[in-house]
């Protein structure tokens, strides 16, 4: 007879919905904000906010800071951060009642635990500074573009996919 909490481990909502309510997410987002979704928002605000703590002349003097501070806006009550706070919840809620929540390394045999956390750490300062420098998560640009069917959408994602599965050739050890 199988484990009632091992068998949960295997339960995935279907993908096909998944993507339905994503889209669907997407479409009432723009509906009640004028605009799509995204996650660099939250950080880049996270970080003014910080920084501004710390250092509040050195945001004031700043034009890639100060710029979050016009009219009186406090960066940090930006919806987009209340979003990523609300989807990192979410997750964890979903994890919990599912029984998948685990505080441990997955990783290839070939590779220590260690070094796949370096990897994943570069990987996401490369995301980050590769958001900064497009303006926008893969989110905003791609599924948010994509939502309103803008050329610059299909690209962005056609682009994300197509580099992602080139790269995976040379990093699929990481995983593998």
């Amino acid at each position: 007879m199988m484990d009632i909490k091992s068998d949960k481990q295997h339960i995935y909502w279907n993908p096909y919905l998944g993507g339905f309510l994503l889209g669907i997410i997407l479409i009432m987002t723009f509906f009640f904000t004028g605009r799509g979704l995204g996650a660099s928002g939250a950080a880049k605000a996270i970080v003014t906010q910080t920084v501004h703590t710390v250092a509040p002349t050195h945001t004031e003097n700043n034009a890639y800071y100060s710029d979050q501070f016009l009219g009186g806006k406090v960066p940090i009550s930006n919806w987009l951060v209340f979003e990523v706070i609300g989807v990192v919840a979410g997750a964890f809620i979903s994890g919990s009642l599912s029984g998948r929540v685990f505080f441990r390394v997955q990783h290839s045999p070939k590779i220590t635990a260690r070094k796949r956390l370096w990897f994943a750490l570069l990987g996401g300062a490369l995301f980050g500074f590769g958001a900064q420098f497009a303006k926008g998560c893969t989110s905003g640009a791609a599924l948010s573009g994509m939502t309103v069917l803008s050329l610059g959408g299909y690209i962005a994602m056609l682009s994300i996919f197509g580099g992602a599965f080139l790269f995976a050739y040379f990093f699929r050890k990481l995983w593998l």
